[in-house]
């Protein structure tokens, strides 16, 4: 059994994608330096369900001897009340804001099941969010450069520092239409931007990374290979670390960013509207 203060059983769980109750979950535990094994339970919204995740949570409770933790965010009252009933440490996410914002409103909540995440709210923002997808996916990697003109922002940098997960975060969570650009082996005896990209300079940004970090990400997909070799790695991010300061173009190292922080300061560089969905 593992000890109670460094293990913990975690359970996120909602009436809609859980979505919430996870990033907010996760933003507390790490402050924390426990374990934790979880689990993210969306879309529980009958009472039948919610007996479910009920007799689930009761069952971790009692092969840990230690309550599990468990951060919700239901509006059925029915369905709330029967999860409260589990053998747990409850965080409501949503009503541990809602309550001291109606006090300085002035207003009751009206609460809905699904209202944070609704198409039907905004579909303007929805398609806009699909087609930044489509536009990015369409431009990963180097696939294709045209049609920059209709680029929000293009990345570039050596193959594996973190291209493709930023621009696909950028645009599933801002709708932004992201571009990005891998130099490889094959550039670097004459390293230079690509014609293409040289009129949008003004929003190209890079991405480098330290060189034992790209050594181990490269060796997950390719051990043992030039491609992954120290030798390789050094030269490539030296060459287009130049390339970045030569040309001005500001870059970031991602070693130690998660694709989150790696947007937020990517939005922060270039000016760029940070769109709520």
């Amino acid at each position: 059994m593992q000890s109670k203060t460094n293990f913990r059983d975690v359970f996120y769980i909602s009436d809609g994608t859980a979505i919430t109750s996870e990033t907010l979950g996760h933003a507390v535990l790490g402050q924390f330096p426990i374990e934790i094994a979880q689990k993210t339970l969306p879309f529980v919204e009958t009472v039948e369900r919610a007996e479910q995740v009920k007799n689930l949570i009761n069952q971790k409770a009692r092969e840990s001897n230690v309550k599990p933790l468990v951060f919700f965010s239901i509006v059925v009252p029915e369905v709330k009340l029967i999860i409260e009933q589990a053998d747990a440490n409850f965080y409501d996410v949503l009503n541990c804001l809602v309550e001291p914002l109606k006090h300085d409103l002035g207003l009751e909540p009206s609460p809905q099941l699904h209202r944070s995440h609704s198409i039907k709210k905004d579909a303007a923002s929805y398609q806009n969010r699909i087609a930044a997808v489509e536009y990015t996916l369409a431009h990963d990697d180097g696939v294709s450069l045209n049609n920059l003109d209709q680029a929000d922002i293009i990345l570039l940098g050596v193959s594996r520092c973190g291209k493709t997960p930023t621009s696909l975060y950028l645009a599933m969570q801002f709708g932004i239409r992201a571009v990005n650009y891998p130099f490889i082996e094959d550039d670097m005896a004459s390293l230079k931007l690509p014609k293409e990209i040289e009129p949008y300079r003004f929003k190209t940004f890079g991405l480098t990374i330290d060189t034992e970090r790209l050594m181990a990400i490269r060796h997950e997909r390719y051990a043992n290979s030039d491609y992954a070799s120290q030798e390789q790695c050094e030269k490539e991010l030296n060459r287009v670390e130049s390339l970045f300061r030569r040309e001005a173009i500001p870059y970031l190292n991602t070693t130690t960013l998660s694709v989150e922080e790696i947007s937020t300061r990517l939005l922060e560089l270039s000016g760029l509207k940070r769109s709520m969905w």
